[in-house]
């Protein structure tokens, strides 16, 4: 690579100095707290599937985190999504408004339901939905029909709006929530990166009607594969335990099913490994601003452009993110990294390019496609010795 921008080696020797030789992913689980004692614990119970303490003490201890009046623990992300948009009530043949820079679940989730996603344009800045453009697309595109929001084109319902807080960059989710508000569209926080992210003291995935989080192995903290489901709404919580529980009606040993259910329960192992992780969560978070503060000066003293936190917000920096210049450059910096032994990403292709997608309605997404073509996201796991042994 004779042309290679001559800042790219200065930034794998940052790389290297933060995390050492050897091959360094892009960001892998801590196991430094009680992990090992509480997986015993369950084991020696018996209770290792979707019945046991467990399970309860982890939904606590995330509402608790997060001022969710209540949290529901499932399998996964993925799973929480797709329950929390039928509790939104999202039906077959409805729309539901969403961003294309995301990761595909998000709109896998919508087509569970027999939904279409609407693409609409993130801001540059958060990599989030765009009040902005969500506001153009609402005026421009849709109605009030008794008191139901419509798209225009279509004639079909738009049912739910899912805005994303990319990396664990908050957007602005409560200009869109306020926005959707006012065209009775309600929102379902796709939070799933952002455990440990706030706007404005409020965490995120609480400011919509749901919200989701996710717990896999490449998460802040992980449970193997778990994610939670959270609202305010009492009722809402009941309705998503008893779906993702079967809809089984409790009795001592009948099986009884008034609904079309899902085995989406989180197992009692996978909960323990959660309420461990939990327990160190704080510690986790101030490591990774650590490695965000590094990361950010090298981008200051080399003139880089950094993905940072918005003003009122406090960033979990699940994954830094990097801008470059243009396609070329990010592609040279992706071949140069990963032939080093040194995992970076490109941000997801657009959801529209995809195939299961790509007729789906899109509304000016300049933003997403210029993002696209720039971002690369730099190894952010809590480094070795980053935190005081227990």
């Amino acid at each position: 690579m004779d042309d290679l921008n001559p800042v790219f080696p200065a930034l794998l020797a940052e790389v290297r100095a933060i995390y050492g030789a050897g091959a360094i992913p892009l960001h892998r689980p801590v196991f430094d707290g009680p992990e090992r004692q509480f997986l015993v614990d369950v084991v020696d119970s018996n209770f290792v599937s979707s019945v046991g303490r467990r399970v309860d003490e982890f939904e606590q201890r995330v509402a608790a985190f997060t001022g969710a009046g209540f949290a529901v623990a499932t399998v996964n992300g993925t799973a929480a999504l797709h329950v929390a948009l039928e509790l939104a009530g999202v039906k077959p043949g409805d729309e539901v408004l969403t961003q294309a820079l995301t990761f595909v679940a998000t709109c896998n989730a919508v087509r569970y339901l027999g939904a279409r996603p609407v693409f609409v344009d993130v801001d540059r800045d958060t990599l989030g939905l765009s009040p902005d453009a969500l506001r153009r697309y609402l005026e421009q595109e849709t109605e009030l029909r008794h008191g139901r929001c419509v798209n225009r084109r279509t004639g079909a319902r738009i049912a739910a709006c899912v805005p994303m807080h990319t990396f664990g960059f908050p957007c602005r989710i409560a200009e869109i929530v306020a926005l959707c508000e006012s065209y009775a569209i309600p929102v379902v926080e796709d939070a799933a990166e952002s455990l440990g992210s706030w706007v404005d003291g409020r965490h995120t995935g609480i400011f919509g009607r749901l919200g989701t989080l996710s717990f896999n192995g490449n998460k802040v903290i992980t449970t193997g594969g778990g994610g939670m489901i959270l609202t305010d709404d009492e009722t809402l919580a009941r309705r998503a335990k008893h779906l993702t529980t079967t809809a089984k009606q409790p009795h001592a040993w009948e099986f009884v099913h008034d609904a079309v259910g899902y085995n989406y329960r989180m197992p009692n192992l996978n909960a323990a490994l959660g309420c461990a992780q939990m327990e160190r969560l704080e510690e986790m978070l101030e490591a990774k601003r650590a490695v965000a503060r590094r990361y950010a000066a090298f981008a200051a003293e080399h003139g880089l452009e950094w993905v940072c936190e918005r003003e009122g917000t406090r960033a979990n920096f699940w994954l830094n993110a990097l801008v470059l210049g243009a396609r070329e450059e990010r592609d040279a910096l992706l071949e140069y990294t990963n032939a080093a032994g040194v995992m970076t990403r490109p941000v997801w292709r657009l959801m529209n390019r995809l195939a299961t997608f790509n007729d789906c309605q899109t509304d000016g997404l300049e933003n997403s496609r210029w993002l696209e073509e720039r971002v690369v996201n730099l190894p952010s796991s809590v480094p070795d010795g980053a935190m005081k042994p227990m």
